[in-house]
């Protein structure tokens, strides 16, 4: 009998993102999460624009991120709420991304951040090859991990140095800076979608809030109201 030690997979046999499920079935556990990758997006994206002429990166929200072959194949995902990987097409083959596996892509993402629904166990755990802490510590490796607890107001930030996770410390804005991004991250409290809270939200590297397309718009619409020019509708 002949034995050997190859895998049972070859580069080339593994199922892509067209192949492997993009949802494991599960309702959103948390209202807020779908405003809230609404925001980060919006905000983040005229500087990601400007960081990518050539239009090189992707945003994934509630995304699955395959790092291994399990049975049912779901089960060898993690979907971060939201995370942003630099240098890669937006389209595979021509089509856009059903999931984001690794054996397929090979850059790991920037930042992967998690909005808490629970009591944030789940987010920290460290059991190896179960635990998201560890998963994405040890195999998905983000070089930031965000965990987010809005009914708390607490934000988390980790950075990947040496191959583990490190806690960063705020600033003196209270902000956590994201240097390969030129951005700093944390608590914002205000509205948005006609909510009171405290959103997770971007700023730029002097502490200038990170605007979207709305906020741009109303805050040119007052400073022509105070110029004594009503805007036009």
């Amino acid at each position: 009998m002949k034995f050997t030690t190859d895998p049972p997979y070859t580069e080339t046999s593994l199922p892509d993102h067209t192949q492997l499920p993009e949802s494991d079935g599960k309702f959103v556990k948390n209202w807020q999460e779908h405003p809230q990758s609404i925001l980060l997006t919006e905000s983040i994206t005229p500087v990601l624009q400007k960081r990518h002429p050539d239009g090189q990166y992707c945003i994934g929200q509630d995304l699955g991120i395959y790092w291994r072959i399990t049975d049912p194949p779901e089960r060898g995902a993690e979907a971060p709420d939201w995370f942003y990987v630099p240098n890669v097409p937006l389209l595979l083959n021509g089509q856009f991304r059903r999931s984001y596996v690794l054996w397929q892509e090979y850059i790991s993402p920037l930042i992967a951040l998690e909005f808490v629904s629970g009591n944030g166990a789940e987010e920290r755990d460290k059991t190896p090859w179960q635990g998201k802490f560890w998963i994405y510590e040890q195999v998905i490796k983000p070089a930031f991990y965000g965990i987010y607890e809005v009914t708390k107001a607490n934000l988390e930030v980790y950075e990947l140095i040496g191959g583990q996770y490190q806690l960063l410390s705020a600033n003196e804005r209270g902000h956590y800076l994201m240097t390969p991004m030129g951005v700093e991250i944390g608590l914002w409290q205000g509205e948005y979608k006609n909510m009171e809270l405290p959103w997770l939200r971007w700023w730029d590297l002097q502490g200038n809030l990170l605007l979207t397309g709305e906020e741009r718009a109303n805050r040119l619409a007052a400073q022509l109201r105070a110029l004594g020019v009503e805007p036009e509708a």
